[in-house]
């Protein structure tokens, strides 16, 4: 069976990227990680960052973009990541104020359309990346998150897939890619303990079933797989980010 590249959620290493992002995007590499997918551009321009990681040999598959800087500053903001080389933008997180049941997330709803066409004249896929809360039921008695993909053909929005907070949802990580098989570009790889509240790991580490998640992904049709770790209990986020990677390689990929 063919493998996925691995790629870095940003995020995961914030501070580091934060203090110094060439250095910590060399480090990246030498883990072997193949890209990274965005989280801001920690105060550079696209421009500097498109060269860095063409220089250090990464890859830049994909920015989360808040949907306040897509509704606020579309074609700016599109354009930047266009010039960073990004194939996709992921809408990562609604507030609480902006999610189901709101005169906020009906205004997001009828903003997908519009996001997703600058996109495209860019070249840029639209994703949406969940978290937890779009496990809840909506008036009809589907998930939220299912109710989203369902209003909107897949030439809109795909599905970028985080299996930990599927996972915490009570959900089968590997059963939900399945669901969206063809519509997951990328799937996010992620390992918890179990507690609660919920304590992130890195992979290997938790009760998250990663090599049939993997499995699942290929399957799936996806491009990528990206390693995120939202926080950091027992070692440093490169610690962390290491042992992710190298947990990887152990399952030959």
């Amino acid at each position: 069976m063919a493998k996925l590249p691995i790629g870095l959620q940003v995020f995961s290493i914030r501070e580091e990227a934060e203090k110094d992002f060439v250095q910590a995007m060399k480090e990246v590499k030498a883990m072997g990680y193949q890209g990274v997918e965005l989280a801001g551009l920690y105060g550079h321009k696209p421009e500097s960052i498109r060269d860095w990681l063409k220089e250090i040999g990464l890859i830049p598959i994909s920015a989360h973009v808040p949907y306040a800087e897509l509704r606020d500053e579309l074609e700016k903001t599109v354009q930047a990541y266009k010039t960073i080389g990004c194939s996709y933008i992921a809408i990562p997180y609604l507030p609480e104020d902006e999610r189901y049941g709101t005169d906020s997330y009906d205004e997001f709803l009828s903003s997908i359309p519009k996001i997703s066409e600058v996109c495209k004249s860019h070249g840029i896929v639209l994703l949406y990346h969940n978290h937890d809360f779009e496990f809840q039921k909506d008036r009809e008695g589907s998930y939220i998150l299912d109710a989203l993909y369902s209003q909107f053909p897949a030439d809109i929005l795909q599905a970028e897939i985080d299996t930990c907070w599927v996972k915490v949802s009570k959900v089968d990580p590997i059963s939900y890619i399945k669901q969206y098989a063809g519509r997951c570009p990328i799937v996010h790889l992620k390992d918890y303990t179990g507690a609660e509240p919920v304590e992130f790991t890195a992979l290997g580490k938790g009760i998250q079933d990663i090599q049939g998640i993997a499995t699942a992904s290929i399957q799936a049709g996806a491009k990528w797989v990206i390693v995120e770790q939202d926080d950091h209990t027992i070692h440093t986020p490169m610690e962390d980010v290491r042992l992710s990677i190298d947990y990887l390689k152990e399952m030959n990929w």
